[in-house]
């Protein structure tokens, strides 16, 4: 798939996925926002830019700390409803446009913190994407990546990965956390801090959320029952009241930008 034809893919499921993905109270969640901008430490002021804002609960969430926000998504449909939501909460030091986060339409140096949540594992070339933060962060400067994460054996790792694209097909890799800390290093990122921590869908919600046709749906429910009985991937999927859940793991990485 070519890279203009991932990023239609991207913006196709992100268009229809945007309401549901929206109401996920994982992302919505404001314990894990608080900790995420906690951890920041965001100075009054500072200007933060989130790459692939989505509906925008990372932006608001650092402009209610205090900072001058600007939230950035390659799809139109999450962008009104961040929008919509900066408008309920009357905040004015928050503004959202339509970019692509391998080419960040900014000036080098010109935030102070740049952050992604949930996002690089969309993207066909997360070096790029990383790489672009950097640019655009200033030197000492602040740049935050929360993610799934996989198994550090690769056929594990693999095994949820299948299970994810065919879920949806704009998913194309989780990365295991050293492959994170080494995509910082070679970006002239030092990473300060990390933390883990993991979400748990119901499986048939996941489903849902993001219109899997039923003939990948089907192979998705097999993969992750197999999964259960086996312990092929680490999501470890169990079940509460009848229904399958599974733990998709995530990182969060704190890093300074480094001179030269």
């Amino acid at each position: 798939m070519s890279s203009s034809d991932h990023k239609a893919s991207v913006q196709r499921e992100f268009t229809q996925q945007a309401q549901a993905y929206a109401a996920n109270p994982s992302l919505a969640d404001s314990a894990r926002l608080a900790r995420l901008v906690q951890t920041a430490q965001p100075a009054s002021g500072a200007r933060v830019l989130d790459v692939a804002t989505g509906p925008g609960y990372v932006a608001l969430a650092f402009a209610e700390a205090g900072c001058d926000v600007l939230g950035l998504d390659l799809t139109a449909a999450p962008l009104v409803i961040a929008e919509q939501r900066r408008q309920e909460r009357g905040l004015t030091n928050v503004r959202f446009q339509q970019g692509d986060a391998e080419h960040l339409p900014f000036d080098a140096e010109e935030f102070d913190i740049v952050v992604s949540r949930f996002a690089l594992h969309h993207c066909e070339d997360p070096r790029r994407v990383l790489a672009e933060m950097a640019r655009v962060c200033r030197v000492h400067g602040t740049v935050i990546i929360e993610d799934l994460v996989t198994s550090e054996y690769p056929m594990r790792a693999e095994y949820q990965n299948h299970f994810e694209r065919l879920r949806d097909p704009s998913h194309t890799r989780a990365l295991p956390i050293s492959e994170f800390l080494a995509l910082f290093t070679a970006c002239n990122l030092e990473v300060e801090q990390l933390y883990s921590d993991q979400l748990t869908p119901s499986l048939e919600q996941w489903l849902a959320n993001a219109h899997t046709p039923a003939e990948p749906a089907t192979e998705v429910r097999a993969l992750i029952e197999q999964d259960e009985l086996r312990d092929l991937s680490g999501t470890r999927p169990f079940r509460e009241l009848g229904a399958i859940h599974f733990r998709q793991r995530t990182a969060a990485f704190f890093s300074r930008r480094l001179a030269g």
